[in-house]
């Protein structure tokens, strides 16, 4: 399938326009990341906690920043997370530098006292888990079950569950008459909640924690994974094709890594663990399309002996430009599908594609191809200077 015709765009002749318009490009990214405020990184690399909290209505941000800021001496992030009408917030927490530090339990006791100081010591269906919940209902044994507290902790145990369930299911306890859609509650049970029971302000959907010691672990590992996928794809099309072609196309994946982590940094995007997987996924995707003109490339080279390597690569090109645009393009909707209706917790990972689809593509032609014929020409001219050396 064919979505363009024959072509014959001279592709290499604005090498060295896009050459050093790319330069540009990764110099002042490079400029920003390191002078300026450089790249975001999240709790993954720096150390720190992340909450996720649901609302039972719409929180004041400001109010919850101000808050959270006297817990430490950095600026708490505290944004909206998913849809904003599920009133679901994310707030994180950076450690003091080289200290560790768990805030989880000191957020969610501030925003306990702040917004729960009318529940009057009842149980809070939204906070509490469920060895507490068990423990109330078997102390106060509102089904009459006597026996010891082992027997009605068991006996119990499967309406705490199912109650907690609920919670999980929605997120939070909007009301405490949704009690009356938990089917595996008793009715003695349910009316013992119902009067001493509340349901708070908000609930904890999940909590994470890192310490700077694994934060450090974990971005030098993440630097290596990238630097050894690198290696491995230079080494690859170096046995695969030749080192000219191996250059061209590891010059085109430092090309397309380093100005996405422009691009990141300039959209101040957080660069955590799925970040990386999504670099790394794009350095898999922009080699593919690197390889394919790579190939034919090859292919040109054993039918037509003898001809210029420029023309016969701008030829290579134009012959799978067709091939290129088709698989960049679907990719691309994909991917901007993502992006735009995915959510919160895919949105960068989705950018990330995005954004290396599109520079990937144009590194294969304007990148790879212009490096691998200065590569080639370089060790042919060294070839013929030993050759005339060895004359003398």
């Amino acid at each position: 399938m064919r979505i363009i015709g024959d072509t014959n765009i001279p592709f290499l002749s604005y090498r060295r326009i896009a050459l050093t318009l790319s330069a540009l490009v990764i110099v002042a990214g490079l400029a920003y990341e390191f002078l300026g405020p450089g790249l975001n990184l999240g709790i993954d690399f720096v150390g720190g906690t992340q909450v996720t909290l649901k609302f039972r209505e719409e929180p004041d941000l400001g109010e919850l920043r101000s808050a959270i800021s006297d817990l430490t001496s950095g600026t708490p992030l505290i944004q909206t997370f998913d849809e904003a009408e599920k009133h679901e917030i994310l707030i994180r927490v950076e450690n003091p530098e080289g200290e560790e530090g768990d805030f989880v339990r000191p957020i969610i006791d501030l925003l306990n006292g702040d917004l729960n100081s009318d529940l009057n010591g009842r149980f809070d269906l939204n906070l509490k888990g469920s060895h507490a919940l068990i423990s109330l209902l078997a102390t106060a044994d509102p089904d009459g079950v006597g026996g010891d507290e082992e027997a009605r902790n068991l006996y119990y145990e499967p309406m705490a569950e199912a109650v907690l369930d609920h919670r999980k299911k929605n997120g939070i306890y909007s009301s405490i008459d949704e009690l009356g859609d938990v089917a595996d509650l008793s009715v003695d049970s349910r009316d013992y909640l119902e009067d001493t029971a509340a349901v708070g302000a908000f609930s904890l959907l999940g909590a994470e924690n890192v310490g700077p010691a694994v934060g450090a672990d974990l971005q030098k590992k993440a630097l290596l994974a990238i630097g050894f996928s690198l290696v491995g794809m230079l080494v690859y099309i170096w046995i695969r094709f030749q080192l000219p072609y191996a250059v061209g196309a590891v010059a085109a994946l430092f090309h397309d890594v380093l100005i996405t982590l422009t691009a990141l940094s300039v959209t101040h995007r957080e660069m955590n663990l799925p970040t990386v997987a999504a670099l790394l996924t794009l350095v898999g995707y922009s080699v593919n399309d690197t390889v394919v003109v790579f190939d034919r490339v090859r292919e040109n080279l054993r039918l037509h002996r003898g001809e210029d390597l420029e023309e016969l690569m701008d030829r290579s090109i134009n012959q799978t430009l067709s091939r290129t645009f088709i698989t960049s393009g679907t990719t691309l909707m994909v991917v901007l599908s993502l992006y735009i209706f995915g959510g919160d917790v895919i949105n960068t990972f989705a950018f990330v594609l995005l954004v290396g689809i599109i520079i990937g593509t144009y590194s294969s032609i304007f990148v790879a191809s212009p490096v691998a014929l200065a590569m080639n020409k370089l060790l042919v001219s060294r070839r013929e200077h030993r050759r005339l050396k060895g004359r003398r």
